[in-house]
Parts: C-alpha cells; sequence; structure tokens
C-alpha cells in the first residue's frame, strides 16, 4: 500500500441550480494544463469519499484538471460529508443528474476551466458511471474520452415485487452502510423508468452511442454490480471501448473511508485510468 499524499490546493465552487439545489465541488488545477476530466460519484457517494480526492489528485499532477462535485441530489450538505439534505436524496433522478452535468459544463466554461472550443474527459463510478454513459451518447456532449469504473448497465436494480411495494408506500428505505442511517427514496426514480426506461435512461442504449474512446473497468469480485454488466458495455461498444477485468477486486477497488492507505489494486486503476485521459482527453 501507498501512503495517500497531501492533496494540492483546490478550489471550492458552488453552482446554483433552476430548482434551488446547489452542486458543490472542487477543481484540482494541473500546473500546466492539457485538458480538463469531470468525476462523477455514485450512489450514495459523495465528491470527498474514499478514492475521489486520490483520483482527482492523481489527475492533476498528470497535467489534467479534475472537477470533482457533489450531484444536487446526492442528499450531501454544505458539509460535503453528512447527507443534510434528505429531499432532495429523495427525489434525485438520472434526468437530473444529466442537468446537472449540462450545468456544471456551463458553469466551467464560464469560468474558462474548460475554453469554448475544447472537449473534456468524463469519469464516473458505478451509477455514477451509467450517467457519465447517458451524457457521453448526446449528441450536444463535449466528451473527448470517457472512463467508468464498475458501472451500472441498467437504471432497473429491483424486483418487481418491489417496485410494487415502492409505489404502495411511496417511499422506499435506503441503508447507508458508511453511516447507518435510512434514507428514503421517493418515487421519482421509480416514475423515471416506467416512462423512459427504454428511451432517456437506457444506459445500454446509450453505450451503444457513445463515440469518445472508453475505458471500462470492471472487478472480477464485485459485491455490488456484477462484472458481467461492464462485459455487456463493452459487448455494445465494440468499436469504441475497450475492457478491462480486474481481477479478484471489489466495487470500490479496495477504497475505503476515509482512504489513508491506497491498495495496489485501487494504485494500479488509478494509473491507468490517468494515462487513458492524458492519451484521450488533452486540449491537444
Amino acid at each position: 500500500m501507498s501512503e495517500i499524499r497531501s492533496a494540492p490546493p483546490a478550489e471550492a465552487f458552488e453552482v446554483s441550480c433552476k430548482d434551488g439545489l446547489v452542486l458543490r465541488g472542487e477543481r484540482y488545477a494541473a500546473g500546466k494544463s492539457l485538458g480538463t476530466v469531470i468525476v462523477c460519484h455514485g450512489f450514495k457517494g459523495f465528491a470527498h469519499w474514499g478514492f475521489y480526492p486520490y483520483l482527482a489528485q492523481s489527475l492533476a499532477e498528470a497535467g489534467l484538471d479534475a472537477i470533482a462535485f457533489d450531484f444536487s441530489g446526492s442528499g450531501i450538505g454544505p458539509d460535503r460529508e453528512s447527507f443534510t439534505e434528505p429531499e432532495a436524496f429523495s427525489s434525485n433522478t438520472f434526468a437530473r443528474e444529466i442537468d446537472d452535468l449540462e450545468n456544471l459544463v456551463d458553469y466551467a466554461r464560464r469560468r474558462r476551466w474548460i475554453d469554448w472550443r475544447q472537449d473534456f474527459g468524463m469519469f464516473g463510478h458505478s451509477r455514477g458511471g451509467g450517467t457519465a454513459i447517458l451524457y457521453s451518447a448526446t449528441e450536444a456532449a463535449d466528451v473527448s474520452a470517457l472512463v467508468t469504473w464498475a458501472a451500472i448497465d441498467h437504471i432497473n436494480r429491483w424486483e418487481p415485487s418491489e417496485s410494487q411495494e415502492w409505489r404502495k408506500r411511496g417511499f422506499r428505505e435506503i441503508v447507508n452502510s458508511r453511516t447507518g442511517e435510512t434514507l428514503l427514496l421517493g418515487t421519482d426514480l421509480l416514475d423515471e423508468f416506467e416512462a423512459h426506461g427504454n428511451t432517456k435512461v437506457n444506459i445500454r442504449g446509450a453505450a451503444a452511442k457513445v463515440k469518445a474512446p472508453w475505458l471500462i473497468v470492471h472487478g472480477t469480485s464485485d459485491e455490488t454490480v456484477p462484472h458481467a454488466e461492464g462485459e455487456l458495455l463493452h459487448r455494445l461498444s465494440p468499436n469504441t471501448s475497450t475492457l478491462r477485468l480486474v481481477e479478484g477486486a471489489s466495487h470500490a477497488f479496495g477504497s475505503t473511508h476515509p482512504l489513508v492507505d491506497a491498495p495496489p489494486v485501487l494504485e494500479q486503476v488509478v494509473r491507468e485510468t490517468v494515462a487513458f485521459f492524458v492519451r484521450h482527453a488533452t486540449s491537444e
């Protein structure tokens, strides 16, 4: 294992959303920037969790500005650690997360963190990987490279009996294993799947439309998202994607929170991810 280095100064920012919620994050600036990578966290995740700061720091040290942020529906509050915005979490959807990305990119361009003529890299883990795929497949996306770790290939993660009970109660209980909290998820996500599961939020359909070079990383011992989902995403995008199955790796690639020491498997996938972005997500 390698001890985590002290992070370089990162510039904090907040972006107001049209529905009154807020995007909060940091920009890890490279000394001489070759390009930019936007980092998307997963379900119940946040930008300060586990490996995200380590990844962002590694990107910046390699010459790529990294923008890591909390989705407006993450439920994470101003302290960037605690679930203090339960209503935002309860009503979060993939459509809202895509809106967040569009809002963030517009803000970054106005701040000149990303040149108006410049494409950028996109990273996503788990559910954030699904969101990154959906965003990258849109016609307006200026994505030059995509990397997903343990990405989901579909949003319907529940059985029919569970959705019936969810609809009947009006909410679903989600246990946060990190804190022991029980979070309530409203029916907005269920509504979204039933209305747009085969169209706007069809991750498998989006995978076939991704045009940017794409590195798919998945652990063979993933306890949350089976590696078969990563394999399917690769089969759906054979002309653009490269599949990297990591033998014995877990969903978070050995990461813990807080991350004090980076295990070898995490170091390896970070190195490969950074190298991929340096090759494909630069402005030159």
